[in-house]
């Protein structure tokens, strides 16, 4: 062991440190939405934007983060990063309604969108190749750890301590990231003459807005109302001026000329349905939990700690999988598995079992991580050495911007549902039927015995009955959107059918798989 090389470890612990504290937040904060749709008086589809609008950031961000870190150097992006991210939490903290919340989620998402990409690039800078692999996998335990203790340790604070803390709790350790990052990274050279693609950055992000509020508002103001359609129009036109800005320029934020490689390209598009499978899973799971079955926070948090276990103990396996067997058949197990588990939740009732629910989930995160590993790496295996970190932004980019048009597309399809399931409810109830009656004279003659009055009587029951349609409706609105994630699931099997062979070659021990275009 040389003498630079402690220092070097003790500069990967810090990457690490602020890698997991930014991934955390990606989960740790699911549990706590029924929580904030108390408190903000608001609606499952507009909470949702706490989560669209970090992700969405994020997605902005991260094909940025290169460029600047160029320009400005790693270390001092870094330390940018922590500072914005620990801003962020802290207003996030201080929110005292829903706008609020949005506006700090989306500086708490410019910081955290940035750390993931700048803290990879600067461990290949500072870690020798021949150490690269143990580096990686040391940060690869946080990259995978942090999603599987987010739900579970947001629940316990969130019942133990109040939902504010899930925030609060970034800010002792980025003030301690910050500070370490000062005092322990090296600085690598900018180059200040980097260009930035301004003009890229500004129609993606009009047209990526645009089109996510069209569909958050669609239910709301009507598919086709002025506002909405006038939406879509500017999301379709900004995207495309983004996409011919990006085929034209020398150099663009986003470069596209990596798609004309087929294996990348497909792997993207599968990419995009297991990410929208997973944030639109972590997002409905628990409002189900905690809204119709009545478990606390941390009971949700519990639930969903296994199957983002089971997630992060199959993708290295995957991985290795992948190296023996190539691509093809592994994926192709793993969205099956994905698409069947997903209809069972399709399935679910208000009588549904706590640990029937937990079994469905770990079967689809083992689909999910089973798919997740190879599809990435058979894509990666035939973009050049040259275009890996265009090619990776690009991908990163692309995942983010996947996960929250999930969120905003399935919370847009629960609503729908919830609104057409509650109107037919309501039309077919029958006040006349015989049940009905002895029902309510049993209650009607309770409220008169408790001292009551006729007119509050009547009401109780119906209040009663009103709240039992609407909770049904739920139910059934919950149902019919885990059979569209069942539809888009099984589309992705039958991608798969379009995976080439993957060549495995062996030299010196070592084992490199290769996809064939």
């Amino acid at each position: 062991m040389t003498k630079r090389e402690p220092p070097k470890w003790l500069m990967l612990g810090v990457i690490v440190l602020g890698t997991f504290m930014a991934i955390l937040d990606t989960s740790i904060v699911n549990t706590a939405i029924p929580k904030m749709m108390t408190v903000f008086n608001v609606s499952n589809d507009q909470i949702e934007w706490v989560l669209t609008a970090y992700m969405l950031a994020m997605g902005m961000v991260i094909p940025l983060t290169g460029v600047l870190g160029e320009k400005f150097g790693l270390k001092t992006m870094y330390i940018f990063a922590l500072t914005t991210f620990t801003i962020g939490s802290a207003m996030c903290a201080l929110s005292w309604g829903l706008p609020s919340m949005i506006v700090a989620r989306v500086v708490q998402a410019v910081g955290g969108g940035m750390i993931m990409p700048i803290s990879m690039t600067y461990i290949y800078r500072i870690v020798p190749r021949k150490k690269i692999g143990l580096a990686m996998g040391f940060w690869g335990i946080a990259v995978m750890a942090a999603p599987a203790i987010g739900p579970t340790l947001g629940g316990y604070l969130v019942e133990t301590v109040n939902w504010q803390f899930i925030f609060a709790i970034n800010i002792p350790i980025g003030i301690v990231s910050v500070l370490m990052s000062i005092a322990l990274l090296i600085e690598f050279k900018s180059d200040t003459h980097v260009h930035i693609d301004y003009a890229g950055a500004i129609t993606i992000c009009i047209g990526l807005f645009t089109l996510l509020l069209g569909l958050n508002k669609g239910n709301a103001e009507g598919w086709t109302s002025p506002l909405i359609v006038g939406l879509f129009f500017v999301a379709f036109i900004s995207l495309i001026s983004f996409i011919f800005i990006q085929l034209n320029v020398e150099k663009p934020l986003l470069d596209l000329s990596v798609l004309k490689h087929y294996p990348f390209t497909l792997s993207l598009f599968i990419s995009i349905i297991t990410t929208f499978a997973l944030f639109g899973g972590i997002f409905m799971i628990p409002i189900f939990l905690q809204t119709l079955q009545g478990y606390t926070a941390l009971q949700a948090g519990m639930l969903m700690f296994p199957p983002s276990v089971a997630t992060a103990l199959v993708m290295p396996i995957s991985g290795k999988l992948f190296d023996k067997f190539g691509a093809k058949y592994l994926v192709m197990v793993g969205m099956i598995i994905l698409t069947v588990s997903t209809y069972l939740l399709s399935s679910l009732t208000l009588d549904s079992s706590y640990f029937h629910i937990m079994g469905i989930l770990i079967i689809r995160s083992i689909g999910l991580g089973a798919a997740m590993m190879p599809i990435q790496t058979y894509g990666m295996t035939t973009i050049p050495t040259a275009l890996i970190g265009k090619a990776s932004a690009l991908s990163n980019t692309i995942r983010q911007v996947s996960g929250s048009l999930g969120i905003a597309i399935l919370s847009s399809v629960l609503t729908h549902q919830r609104t057409v399931h509650a109107f037919f409810l309501s039309q077919s109830f029958n006040p006349n039927a015989p049940l009905v009656n002895i029902s309510s004279s049993t209650l009607f003659n309770a409220g008169l015995k408790a001292g009551l009055s006729q007119e509050s009587s009547r009401g109780v029951f119906s209040s009663l009955v009103m709240g039992h349609i609407m909770k049904q409706a739920f139910l059934l609105g919950i149902n019919d959107t885990f059979v569209v994630s069942t539809i888009i699931a099984a589309t992705g099997v039958i991608v798969t059918l379009f995976i080439g062979k993957t060549i495995i070659l062996k030299h010196g021990g070592e084992v490199h798989s290769i996809a064939v275009e």
